[in-house]
């Protein structure tokens, strides 16, 4: 037997050639075949699979299948619905056109916002920034009525107003009034108002945080505040918004978003407040400040702390036979060698002041004719002294 060298010789230059196996041209050949024939079975059973293995073809109504009960906490969300829907109104503002040819006035729909049914005496509570500058404003109930309006009082520092309808009270719902102070984040939230004019839309979300600090139309600060993810957009001003009892809980007043539109962060002033403004506005039409008989000034009071070194609001004088004088508050004196310090404010209730303002609206918050414990800095020692608030 001759044996083979299965290599070959180098050829010139070194080259040695690999050897190659046959070519094998069945097995692509089948390969082929394979492919092909799965793709005319996908096409044979696209095309005629379905005279082979025909389905049942609705040329009729389904039958409807049985829901069964609702959740618990969506039978929760309809019953809220149903009892606070009727103390929600609709708010449409009015301005005067005048018509040059003719002279004529005549009042036309500047805006729209929503409210809600404060007594069944008619006072309607909705935001300052909704009847602000409107010349007349009428007042839509749930039974889609509408009635002309009358403004009862602001408090633009809170961006609160009360309007007034003359309705026979059986068709007024006052709505139920709960609290804010002891709001925690994750409570659900409910708002209630019309959105874009499209009136007793409700929308759903949590208390997001708590003691936000916003602005008023006033560009005073609105302290307090709750935020909520609940759909706040623009037509949902003045409206409730509500725990799932049902209760008031706030005024949804703002949204933070950069379209104009919600984007998950609300606004609303906290009913606490709004239970302690809308009775005097209610009342008088204005908030009553406190007077307890002090005088006060930033920007003297700012200028003789500064030189002392001190925060807070420096008494500058107290009012004979007051609270403030009872309570043996001292104001600055002004004598030959210079100015005698009097006390500083420095908290209200344990609230750091900062300018009168702040002295006020702490105050304000006590209501009733105090009193709140004032604590100030005398002679350099702190000390705490109760006083009235006055009328």
């Amino acid at each position: 037997m001759t044996y083979q060298d299965p290599f070959p010789p180098p050829g010139p230059y070194g080259y040695r050639p690999v050897p190659q196996p046959p070519p094998r041209s069945g097995g692509v050949l089948l390969l082929l075949v394979m492919i092909f024939g799965l793709l005319a079975g996908l096409v044979l059973y696209r095309f005629v699979g379905g005279y082979l293995f025909p389905g049942t073809r609705a040329t009729e109504a389904r039958a409807v299948t049985p829901r069964g009960d609702l959740a618990g906490d969506e039978k929760a969300t309809i019953e809220l619905f149903r009892g606070v829907s009727p103390s929600v109104v609709y708010i449409t503002t009015l301005t005067q056109r005048v018509n040059l040819w003719t002279r004529s006035v005549a009042e036309i729909p500047q805006g729209t916002g929503s409210g809600f049914v404060w007594d069944d005496g008619g006072d309607i509570v909705t935001n300052f920034h909704v009847v602000r500058g409107a010349s007349g404003a009428q007042v839509t109930l749930n039974d889609h009525e509408t009635y002309d309006a009358q403004l009862v009082g602001t408090a633009p520092e809170y961006d609160l107003a009360v309007v007034r309808i003359n309705v026979p009270k059986e068709k007024l719902h006052p709505i139920l009034v709960g609290s804010s102070h002891d709001l925690q984040v994750g409570q659900k939230t409910f708002a209630i108002g019309n959105p874009f004019g499209l009136d007793q839309t409700l929308t759903t979300g949590i208390v997001s945080a708590l003691g936000r600090t916003i602005k008023s139309v006033t560009d005073e600060p609105i302290e307090e505040v709750i935020q909520t993810d609940a759909a706040i957009n623009p037509g949902n001003s003045g409206g409730p918004l509500l725990d799932s009892a049902g209760r008031l809980i706030g005024v949804n007043t703002a949204i933070y978003s950069p379209s104009g539109s919600s984007a998950g962060i609300g606004f609303a002033i906290p009913v606490d407040t709004v239970n302690r403004v809308v009775p005097q506005l209610v009342k008088g039409g204005k908030i009553e400040r406190p007077n307890p008989g002090l005088l006060l000034n930033d920007e003297v009071s700012q200028r003789l702390t500064r030189r002392m070194g001190v925060e807070g609001v420096m008494i500058l004088g107290v009012e004979p036979n007051s609270p403030a004088e009872a309570a043996g508050l001292k104001g600055a004196e002004r004598t030959r060698q210079g100015i005698i310090p009097g006390d500083v404010i420095q908290k209200v209730d344990g609230k750091t002041v900062k300018t009168a303002d702040d002295v006020y609206r702490a105050m304000e918050k006590r209501g009733g004719g105090g009193p709140v414990k004032l604590t100030i800095l005398r002679e350099g020692q702190l000390t705490e002294v109760e006083v009235g608030l006055g009328k």
